[in-house]
């Protein structure tokens, strides 16, 4: 996607379960429509953070990003033009509230803004009647101007999104 107008959120938040909190409660306070792309980018200089961005390609859809912009900066966020970079992960996109239960690879191409579904160690493409177990937690990465979640395989032929939902911390049991 290449958006008609896109803004940069720069956040304290540190991990990527904190950014997608942040970044639902924005965009329900800001009542963002549904075209808008809300990403999350690891920022990693002198201060690592998760930076968070809203684009949108939806004609109509540039007055209410200015309109953000100018409530987060006033809110003592610090905003910019543009995306902090070209490989953002989407929490936010047209269609992921749809992404719930287990869904075909069709019907999950088909129901939201996902252009391409990639299985983690095998070559071409998955079948279209293959099943997703989403876990309610879907987030692909733009690649190449393209929306593309990565997979795995899963029990019983199925597959799951390659990021766990509810992932155990580094050295949890030390």
């Amino acid at each position: 996607m290449t958006p008609s107008y896109a803004i940069g959120v720069d956040t304290d938040a540190t991990t990527l379960r904190a950014a997608d909190h942040l970044l639902q409660a924005l965009a329900a306070e800001l009542e963002l429509p549904e075209g808008v792309f809300g990403c999350t980018h690891l920022v990693r200089d002198g201060r690592p953070r998760v930076a968070l961005s809203l684009a949108a390609d939806a004609a109509g859809t540039e007055p209410v990003l200015r309109a953000a912009r100018d409530r987060l900066t006033e809110q003592g966020y610090e905003v910019s033009d543009g995306v902090p970079d070209a490989v953002g992960r989407a929490v936010l996109y047209p269609g992921a509230g749809a992404l719930t239960g287990t869904l075909t690879l069709a019907e999950l191409l088909a129901r939201s803004a996902i252009d391409r579904v990639t299985v983690l160690g095998t070559p071409g493409e998955p079948a279209p009647d293959t099943l997703l177990v989403t876990r309610d937690h879907v987030r692909p990465q733009w690649q190449d101007g393209r929306l593309v979640l990565a997979a795995m395989p899963a029990a019983g032929g199925t597959l799951v999104p390659f990021e766990d939902p509810d992932p155990t911390p580094c050295c949890a049991d030390h």
